[in-house]
This record gives structure tokens, C-alpha cells and sequence, in this order.
């Protein structure tokens, strides 16, 4: 069903025509050539419509999401690459694919991940003396000044494994991973205070602090949930753990959180659901935990005063807990920096306006989004008006007396964003549809638009900021059936991009995510980020050093033995390594310096060595160092893997690895 008003065929082409006519006036006169050879006449539009079958409002939407090549997009949408580990960027409103960003897994095109520098940066998220190469990356968050994004800094977490990784939006590369100390799974990050004072990471599935063993039956006296307070360094443009502290939090599954803004700074909220404690059993002939945490009526929204947490910590009303200070429930549940109040059931949604007045919640087993009071909840805590507490000791808000009041929604509410005009929009999982309404006018009626099929999240244009854009929204929904060609039992899951500046919302496009399933995304407008184009001579990206101490310059290759280990200091140029030829003997461990000493934009060289299942991609500018152990006697060449030049394919040299002696 489409969601369109169409407009006169007539004028639709007149308009059409016109507009083709004026941009052709100013375009050179191949490109003129080119618009037009393979259409003929203007007038042809119409029958190209009708050979493919579009309605105009199908050609309308193209009109508005159509970048011509060499002209680029309003928007970056940064969004989650779920079971890849990594991040995709796309361009809006085009919903082009620009670049996969390796984080937590390997990416073979970067050579993220394959013998060189990158390879240590994957180790920082190695836990328990395992090296983990697979993440579940669920929530990107760029990095915020005075509640807007700046374009500096994106975060992500990895749900299955507690970790947080720092992007570099300077040149779009992961320059530092964290793993979760006290965590088995987080949900709730990696969002942002509005100054990015703190990176904010929350548990998802309780489990004893540190991970520590524990039987299940003894759930509700030692397993517990965890908020992180990951300190970042904006000088450094990195995590400083020493300075990061945690609260303990009940074990109830804690799931979406939000950071306060303006009316609301200082203060967090965090949402759960399974306040029944299910453990499940099901061999045991007890209900399955999905059942088991679907009795009570409501879960429980956590508000939390994280600046107040913060001077607690620091007076040092503290446990360390493997490594880290934590602050426990009952300091905070006893100093009011946690407090709980009722929400409908199952909750996945905790979005706070963009005002900071207001917080939004979307209950899954409810039909309606609730919108917290601020400045209410705010007066409950300080006159220590509550209900009760619950059997943490943690007080309890009234419901009705913390809200500002409720919207029926519809089936299934999840995600709530915002626009400049004071509308809101929430996913409806069941019903597959993007709800509209007021956050200020809740008696203004709700329009939907259907979506294909089943939406999980959704990401508005600035919508997580304090000056949301509008224009767009972008569905992220989680099946696609007749949406693109079949591929499989595995289909690809569909962002459909929506339009939200008119009347009523428009859908555009259709955009096939073939790589994993997304999440969450954020949208920034493309002018707040100033990525580099090449890297000063001599720069490692992954380690910072600017140059590394081990880059080369043309006329300074060599080739360097000390014992068993040999040193290539090696220079990359269109079309030619030096030294091309490296001669070693079996067991020696080579590391390689290679340098691509280009200076022109987009000028990139690959290397890598047969068999020896290394890689490293080498931008212009760019210092990599790979070491690998020769093992194994044998000719192996090594080549240029990014076409780079007419003679690319001569971009090649030998490694030779001599048999070892007797």
C-alpha cells in the first residue's frame, strides 16, 4: 500500500520536463549528451515510466533521493553491523553504502585484523585469556558537545562479549577497544553524557560481577546488572579505564538507556524488563524465562543521578570489584542516585526528548508510549515521595504521579525519535508501521505509515540531539520478504528511508542490508565531519604515532637481520615495492615496514604474502608494520592488492624462505 498523494499526470510531466530542461542548461555539452542520448525526447520520460511500470509518486521519490554522481549527501548514517562487529556508513538521502568500518572483527578489504598494527587493537577486547574475534554490535553513538554531535568521535558496543570501542571520525578507524570487566553482556551503550564526559555502558543479561561463578539458584542473591561509566579523554581521543567507575544495579535485564540533556543533564534512565527474576528450567518442567518474565504488570524504569554517583565515587563510597570501583545499591539506592518507577511491560525504548523534559518509553506487551515528567520525578526524589522499595531496598516512584501522561501507539511500540516540530516517531514491531505524534500535544492524533516488515529501531536526522533536523527517518526493519530479489533462505533485512518534511510521511527508498543485522544508527549532517584525505608522511593510524618510528622514505629500504628476526623497511609507490625481493630462512620471524609514500588523494596500495594470511591496507601516507613467522620453505609472492595504476599488476615481489639447515 503505497502512502503517497500523486499529482496530475499532466502537470507531473510538465514539471518533470522543465526540470530536466533547466538542469541540462547548465551542464557541459557532453553531459548534456549523455542526460539525454538514451531517452531521446523529454517526452519520453512518460513512456519510460510506463515500460518499468512507475507511478509517478515511484518517480518522485527517486527525484528526492537521486545524487548525481560528484555531488554528495546531506547525511551520514553511521549504523550497527550487528553479527559483522563492524559499522556501516551510508550516505542519506542516496542510501549508499560508503565504507564498512572494522571494529571488533576482522575486515578484509582494510586488512583489519590480519598481521599488522590492527591486530592490536583487536586483542584490547580479548577477555578471560581468550582471543574473541566475533562481536554483536548493536548501539553506535557519536560524540556530543553541549548535547549537539560534533563529528569527532562514534562509540559501539559489543552485546555479546561487554565491550566498547572508540571510532576516530577523523579518519573513520577504531582506535581503542575496552572490555567489560564486570559484565557478561551489555545492551544499554555505548550512549553519551551530552559533553562526552562519559561513555555509558549497561548490562543486558545479569550475572555475578566479574563473571564470576555463581548457581543459578542462588539468581537473585548474586547476580546483578552494571552500569559502566567509561571516562574518555577528549585531549586524548581515547577511554582512560583508571579514571572509569560502575554502579551495581539489581538483576533485573536491564536493556535501553538514555543520558540526560539541558532540563535533565546530570541524570540517566535505563529500562528492564524480567522483574519476576525468571531463570527458566525448561528440562526441569519449568515455563521457559520468556514466559517467566512476562507475569508482572510492569518493569522498572531506573533513574539515575549519575553526577551525584560521580561525587559519591570520588569521596570513595566504593568496592572494587575486579579492578574497578563500583558503587553499590545500598549507597546509591540510600544517597537517591537510583531510583526505580513502573513501566509498561517489557519495555525496549528509554528515549529522552530532545527539550530534556521528558522521557519516552515504548512497552512491547503495551500499546501505548508513556512520557515520563522530568522535572516531576525530579521533586518525587528530592521530597523522598515514594510507593515503597523494592526487595533491594531501591525506592520506589508512583507511576501516575511520575508521568507526564500516555499515547495509544499501537501494537508492539519500541524506538521513539524526534524532529524539529515537536513530533515524535516510534517503532511499532507488530503492526510493521512508523507512528507520528506530538511529544507536546499528546491529544493530536497519530498517523502511521507501513513499513516492510516488522521495524525494530528507527534514527531520525539529529533525533538523539537538543536540535533534531527532521527530513528524514529511517526504518530499520528486520525481514524483507518480496521487498528485493530472492537470495537464499537468509534474507537481507531492509532500512526503508522515509520523508517526513511534508504533511505526511513519504516513503523514498528501499536499501537491502546484506551484511548482518542492524540495530541502531545515528544521522549527523555531513558538514560537521572532516575526515582527512591523506595522511601525513609516515603515519600509523592504529597506534597514533605521527610519523612511526619505523616509517621508511625512498632511499632508506633495507633489509635488516638480527639472530632469527629480520626487519624490511619497505616503501610502496605506483607500481613498485622496494625491496621487492626478500630472502629469509625458515623460522625467522619478518616483520615488514612498509610505507606507501604517495601523496595523492585516494592513492591507496594493498599488501599481502601468499599463504601467510596477512594484509594490510596502505592509504596514502600510511606506515604499516606486519610480522608474521616464515615457517613453512617456499617461493611466496607478494602483491599490490588495491588497484592502484596501469602496471598494478606488476606490483609484486618475492618472499623466499630458505629450508633450514641440518
Amino acid at each position: 500500500m503505497r502512502a503517497y498523494t500523486l499529482i496530475g499526470s499532466t502537470l507531473f510531466a510538465t514539471g518533470l520536463i522543465t526540470l530536466l530542461a533547466v538542469g541540462c542548461e547548465n551542464r557541459h555539452e557532453a553531459n548534456k549528451q549523455a542526460a539525454t542520448g538514451n531517452l531521446g525526447a523529454s517526452a519520453s520520460v512518460k513512456d519510460l515510466m510506463a515500460a518499468r511500470d512507475l507511478s509517478e509518486a515511484d518517480v518522485e521519490a527517486a527525484l528526492k533521493t537521486y545524487v548525481p554522481t560528484g555531488k554528495m549527501d546531506e547525511y551520514y548514517l553511521f549504523a550497527s553491523g550487528g553479527q559483522s562487529g563492524n559499522v556501516n556508513v551510508i550516505g542519506v538521502p542516496s542510501m549508499r553504502m560508503l565504507k564498512v568500518i572494522g571494529v571488533f572483527t576482522p575486515e578484509s578489504w582494510q586488512g583489519w585484523g590480519f598481521g599488522d598494527d590492527t591486530e592490536s587493537i583487536l586483542d584490547q577486547g580479548n577477555q578471560g585469556g581468550r582471543k574473541i574475534r566475533w562481536a554483536d554490535v548493536h548501539h553506535p553513538n557519536l560524540s556530543e558537545t553541549k548535547g549537539d554531535y560534533d563529528g569527532k568521535y562514534l562509540f559501539v558496543n559489543d552485546k555479546a562479549n561487554a565491550r566498547v570501542a572508540v571510532v576516530d571520525l577523523e579518519d573513520f578507524t577504531t582506535k581503542q577497544i575496552v572490555a567489560n570487566p564486570l559484565a557478561a553482556s551489555d545492551h544499554g551503550g555505548a550512549f553519551v553524557t551530552p559533553n562526552t564526559e562519559y561513555i555509558i555502558e549497561t548490562s543486558q543479561y545479569p550475572a555475578p560481577l566479574g563473571r564470576e561463578y555463581a548457581p543459578i539458584e542462588e539468581y537473585a542473591a548474586k547476580y546483578r546488572g552494571v552500569a559502566v561509566f567509561w571516562k574518555f579523554d577528549r585531549e586524548k581521543g581515547r577511554i582512560d579505564k583508571d579514571k572509569s567507575w560502575a554502579m551495581e544495579l539489581p538483576p533485573y535485564t536491564q536493556d535501553l538507556a538514555d543520558a540526560g540533556k539541558l532540563d535533565s543533564d546530570g541524570w540517566m534512565y535505563i529500562n528492564s524488563f524480567n522483574t519476576e527474576l525468571a531463570v527458566g528450567g525448561t528440562l526441569d518442567g519449568k515455563p521457559p524465562i520468556e514466559s517467566g518474565a512476562s507475569q508482572n504488570d510492569m518493569d522498572y524504569l531506573h533513574v539515575i543521578n549519575w553526577k551525584k554517583a560521580e561525587e559519591l565515587v570520588a569521596a570513595g563510597k566504593t568496592k572494587t570489584i575486579a579492578g574497578m570501583r563500583v558503587l553499590m545499591m545500598d549507597v546509591s539506592g540510600s544517597e537517591g542516585v537510583l531510583t526505580l518507577v513502573g513501566e509498561p511491560k517489557s519495555p525496549h525504548g528509554c528515549d529522552v526528548t530532545p527539550d530534556g523534559k521528558h522521557v519516552v518509553v515504548g512497552g512491547k506487551l503495551d500499546t501505548h508510549t508513556t512520557i515520563y515528567d522530568v522535572a516531576k520525578m525530579k521533586q518525587l526524589i528530592a521530597d523522598k515521595k515514594f510507593e515503597g522499595k523494592d526487595a533491594y531496598g531501591l525506592p520506589i516512584m508512583a507511576f501516575k504521579e511520575a508521568i507526564a501522561g500516555q499515547v495509544e501507539i499501537g501494537l508492539g511500540p519500541l524506538h521513539t525519535v524526534f524532529d524539529d516540530q515537536g513530533n515524535a516517531y516510534t517503532s511499532v514491531f507488530i503492526e510493521s508501521v512508523v507512528a507520528k505524534w506530538s511529544y507536546r500535544d499528546y491529544t493530536k492524533p497519530v498517523e502511521k505509515l507501513k513499513v516492510h516488515y516488522n521495524i525494530g529501531h528507527l534514527v531520525s536526522a539529529e533525533g538523539d540531539t537538543v536540535s533534531p533536523d527532521g527530513k528524514y527517518v529511517v526504518a530499520m526493519n528486520k525481514m524483507s520478504m518480496d521487498r528485493f530479489l530472492p537470495v537464499g533462505p537468509l534474507y537481507p533485512q531492509n532500512f526503508q528511508l522515509v520523508g517526513i518534511e511534508g504533511p505526511a510521511m513519504r516513503l523514498l527508498a528501499d536499501m537491502p542490508m546484506p551484511n548482518s543485522e542492524p540495530h541502531y544508527a545515528q544521522m549527523i549532517k555531513a558538514d560537521k565531519i572532516k575526515p582527512v584525505k591523506v595522511y601525513k608522511p609516515g603515519t600509523n593510524p592504529v597506534t597514533g604515532a605521527e610519523p612511526d618510528p619505523n616509517a621508511v622514505v625512498g632511499g632508506k629500504e633495507r633489509i635488516v637481520r638480527n639472530g632469527n628476526r629480520v626487519e624490511v623497511f619497505m616503501t610502496a609507490v605506483r607500481s613498485h615495492f622496494t625491496p621487492d625481493r626478500i630472502e629469509v630462512e625458515q623460522g625467522d620471524v619478518v616483520t615488514i615496514h612498509v610505507s606507501n609514500v604517495e601523496t595523492a588523494e585516494d592513492q591507496t596500495h594493498g599488501i599481502t604474502f601468499n599463504m601467510y594470511n596477512v594484509h594490510s591496507s596502505l592509504e596514502p601516507g600510511k606506515t604499516a608494520n606486519i610480522t608474521f613467522t616464515a615457517d613453512v620453505p617456499g617461493a611466496y609472492p607478494f602483491y599490490c592488492t588495491e588497484f592502484c595504476s596501469a602496471l598494478h599488476l606488476e606490483m609484486l615481489g618475492y618472499l623466499l624462505v630458505k629450508p633450514k639447515q641440518n
